[in-house]
């Protein structure tokens, strides 16, 4: 085997082992989101995450070299952290203190159903195709079979508690997706991955000021944490949040757009899978068909839905996946975005 086939092959390998730790990484946090409100407060438990995971990205880039972020750079950072931290993050671990992390995964999963329609809608894209029109269709239905599941049976005040948890989801998702889209058009630090350090800083210092005022300290004064829930946010900010973004910022230069994309309906699947396995989640007939119609709707939409026409220079258009939207690469193709990563 000659030097270009050697590395070749190494390279396929370290694409197989990061595309795989963004699959099981961004799975499992919903579990570890589920361990973690165990005792912690929903609200400050995802606010510290994403200010300590932020606050370490940001200093290790700095003393990498990148340069100090211009203050024009804050503002627009600010508010696509307070769309896709504070509302998209913040919405599902307050959620995940009633609805089972299987479920909140599949939820989350319907993140390009509210991306391709608020990208038609209120941001001036292109009208979705026959065949991404029918994944909409479907996943909205995947959404509402879910919905009206009641998550598991039990007493008639928990199931609404749940379906009630299930739109907060919802409601968060869909403004991370606005705030995805929202973040392709204005302009943000570079390199990319200082963007969302400062997304990750502005966000969670937002989500710890909310959750203070809502009272969350006391709560957290009168209850001691457990082990398992301090294991569960430790497990969220390391490798939630810096080594599984790490690994799909790589593999995104290393890899084809399709194939990254399939993190979006593969990350659900392991999500049910371990809260079936670990937490005893109920898995109900009526939860797996709706399981199957989302994911076959987002297998869809990612397969047939048209790139955004690439920007020139001057246009403004992100080009980076740091940004938070999906962006395009040279050619136009897609870029996914780590939309709905928890």
């Amino acid at each position: 085997m000659g030097p270009e086939a050697r590395q070749t092959e190494t390279t396929r390998w370290r694409v197989g082992a990061a595309l795989g730790t963004v699959y099981l990484v961004w799975g499992s946090t919903y579990l570890a989101i589920r361990f973690a409100v165990e005792t912690l407060p929903p609200l400050l438990m995802a606010g510290v995450r994403y200010t300590l995971a932020g606050s370490v990205l940001y200093a290790f880039l700095r003393l990498r070299g990148a340069p100090p972020p211009a203050r024009r750079d804050w503002l627009p950072a600010a508010f696509v952290g307070l769309l896709m931290v504070t509302v998209g993050n913040g919405a599902l671990s307050w959620a995940e203190v009633t609805v089972p992390s299987g479920t909140a995964a599949l939820l989350v999963a319907s993140m390009p159903v509210w991306m391709v329609l608020l990208d038609w809608l209120a941001f001036g894209g292109r009208r979705p195709r026959a065949a991404v029109g029918l994944g909409l269709l479907a996943g909205i239905a995947g959404v509402a079979l879910l919905l009206g599941s009641g998550h598991g049976g039990g007493a008639a005040a928990d199931a609404h508690r749940r379906v009630l948890g299930g739109l907060v989801v919802l409601v968060g998702s869909m403004g991370w997706a606005f705030g995805s889209l929202w973040s392709r058009d204005v302009p943000l630090p570079s390199p990319p991955l200082l963007g969302t350090a400062l997304q990750m800083l502005c966000g969670g210092i937002v989500l710890t000021l909310v959750g203070l005022a809502a009272g969350e300290a006391s709560v957290l004064a009168a209850r001691p944490p457990s082990l398992r829930s301090l294991a569960g946010l430790a497990y969220l900010i390391v490798l939630g949040s810096l080594v599984a973004y790490t690994a799909y910022m790589w593999v995104l230069r290393h890899a084809s757009a399709s194939l990254v994309s399939t993190y979006a309906y593969v990350n659900p699947v392991v999500a049910v899978f371990l809260g079936w396995l670990i937490a005893g989640e109920t898995l109900s007939a009526r939860t797996l068909l709706a399981a199957a119609v989302i994911v076959a709707a987002v297998a869809v939409i990612i397969t047939f839905r048209r790139p955004r026409p690439p920007r020139g220079p001057e246009g403004g258009g992100a080009t980076s996946p740091g940004r938070g939207g999906p962006g395009t690469g040279r050619s136009g193709e897609p870029r996914p975005a780590p939309s709905g990563a928890p």
